[in-house]
């Protein structure tokens, strides 16, 4: 999924530096192909959705999501972070950790759960909402969707349970 979204932010530096040569009337440099670099690229919006149960994972990617949230002026790649292991916004054995999180956020602009620019979610989306949503905005194109699933198996662990 990292592949996915630094292809796209790369796809999207690109494509700003071949309209930032066409107002400066420079012409750019064809890649081996022949083609410009950006002509493929037909991404307008994706959406990313990191769930886990541990806080320690949002490490694995830190650096893209802070890439994502300083480059992504247009806002093409809409970044969201949910933490399980806390229970959900609004409950509140919560309310203590949400707003230790909104008053970091609004002070140095990272959030301190994920330690990134984008600011976490606690307990699991409502996947119906997510893609009502998605559908809603996007009502006349054609969407696909990519999901990872991670199981860890651990000595003595039976994952045929799950």
């Amino acid at each position: 999924m990292i592949s996915i979204v630094k292809d796209i932010l790369n796809n999207m530096k690109a494509k700003e530096e071949e309209e930032n040569s066409l107002e400066n009337g420079v012409k750019l440099q064809k890649n081996k192909s022949g083609s410009r670099s950006t002509k493929n690229f037909r991404t307008t919006r994706a959406y990313f959705y990191w769930v886990t149960n541990q806080q320690g994972t949002f490490d694995w990617f830190k650096g893209v999501m802070n890439e994502v949230a300083e480059m992504d002026k247009n806002g093409v790649i809409e970044m969201h972070n949910y933490c399980t292991s806390i229970y959900e916004e609004g409950d509140a054995r919560s309310t203590f950790i949400s707003m230790l999180q909104a008053i970091g956020y609004a002070k140095k602009g990272v959030d301190v759960v994920s330690d990134t620019r984008v600011m976490s979610h606690f307990g699991k989306p409502n996947w119906r909402d997510v893609y009502m949503r998605i559908a809603l905005n996007h009502s006349c194109s054609k969407i696909g969707q990519f999901y990872h699933l991670i199981f860890l198996s651990f000595i003595g662990y039976d994952l045929s349970r799950l």
